[in-house]
């Protein structure tokens, strides 16, 4: 299925180099706004990862610039006065250092939307501090909301700091003042920090924390929050192929027919819903109940037995196996694209549907 160019006419800027900012800019031209990708003379780093760059920058007009010559910033000044949307990932101040901060802009194109993403803000305690990815999940308390069982906590492949706190936060904020802008001919500095973007994320661990804390005497650690392993009908259970099976079955109705469906009717009612306290004995021993009968087979045998049974249990799946199932493949989730070097590469499909009801 197409995405309708509901963004068509929309002329987006963007500056920014490497995830967040080309990715949140990149979903506004599969929406169909024009986007032109400004680099350096030496180019965006993300080019040493041509999949990488095919993957956020396809589509995009481009065009290389240096500030330091007064002739480019005159280009850029150019740009900026037919521009929506500026796009920009410098540290707080660069841009005003180069004779482009937002007084500027603004002075040349009062509608204009400057989205700044940064890691730590415009001006928090940390605003001139470097960081990635990592740094971020790690000073928003997400990370060690990731913690194991034996403390340890994960290394994950996919950048929730970049993309959660940056690109999505930064497109809800940017179309946010776009609106804004056509409705009263004023743009605005939408300031948008990554790390705050994650926190920003901690709705749940917030809110059980402060109902656990008091009976634990601290907020809730591995496997002591609801949502982290606590609940036995919520929770990831090893295989005996060494696999991991999800069972979500948060709901008592979901539990009813995981536990009718693995022939343990006796386990019905020991539930959340049914009184069933998460760090009770009994919770626990129904933990290793469940685990031990889970582990008694390969997670092949446990996906076809829940493929016809509707208890919010799913397949771990690897990333081949995600990209080769029918809930992908149905939806055209990816699409291939032109690396650059003369190679096609998978890249990801806007996740947005606009279902047309004529």
């Amino acid at each position: 299925m197409s995405t309708p160019p509901l963004l068509a006419g929309l002329k987006v800027i963007d500056l920014t180099r490497n995830l967040p900012g080309p990715y949140a800019t990149q979903w506004l031209a599969d929406m169909g706004a024009q986007v032109t990708k400004v680099e350096p003379p030496a180019g965006d780093e993300a080019r040493m990862l041509p999949p990488l760059f095919a993957g956020v920058n396809r589509g995009k007009a481009e065009l290389r610039l240096d500030f330091r010559q007064e002739a480019d910033k005159r280009k850029l000044l150019d740009l900026v006065a037919e521009a929506d949307v500026l796009v920009e990932g410098f540290r707080p101040g660069v841009l005003a250092d180069m004779g482009l901060g937002w007084p500027v802009l603004q002075a040349c194109n009062a509608k204009l939307v400057l989205c700044s993403i940064t890691g730590y803000g415009q001006d928090s305690p940390w605003a001139h501090r470097a960081g990635h990815d990592l740094n971020f999940m790690a000073m928003s308390g997400a990370l060690d909301q990731m913690r194991t069982a034996d403390g340890d906590i994960p290394m994950s492949n996919v950048q929730w700091g970049d993309l959660a706190g940056g690109t999505l936060t930064a497109l809800v904020g940017l179309l946010a003042a776009l609106l804004d802008a056509q409705r009263n001919g004023r743009g605005r500095h939408v300031d948008v920090s990554m790390t705050h973007g994650v926190f920003a994320q901690l709705v749940t661990p917030l809110a059980t924390g402060q109902l656990w804390k008091p009976q634990l005497g601290h907020r809730p650690g591995p496997r002591e929050d609801m949502l982290n392993g606590a609940l036995p009908c919520y929770a990831l259970y090893r295989t005996a192929d060494e696999r991991f099976l999800a069972v979500g079955a948060l709901e008592h109705r979901f539990w009813l027919r995981f536990c009718e469906a693995v022939g343990r009717r006796e386990w019905a009612d020991l539930h959340w819903h049914r009184g069933l306290l998460p760090h009770s004995h009994a919770s626990k021993a129904l933990r290793v109940e469940v685990a031990t009968l889970l582990a008694g087979r390969p997670l092949a045998h446990w996906a076809d037995l829940f493929e016809t049974v509707d208890a919010c249990v799913t397949p771990v799946l690897t990333m081949d196996e995600a990209i080769g199932h029918p809930l992908f493949v149905q939806r055209a989730s990816l699409r291939e694209v032109d690396s650059g070097t003369g190679q096609r590469v998978q890249a990801l499909e806007l996740p947005v549907r606009f279902l047309d009801s004529r």
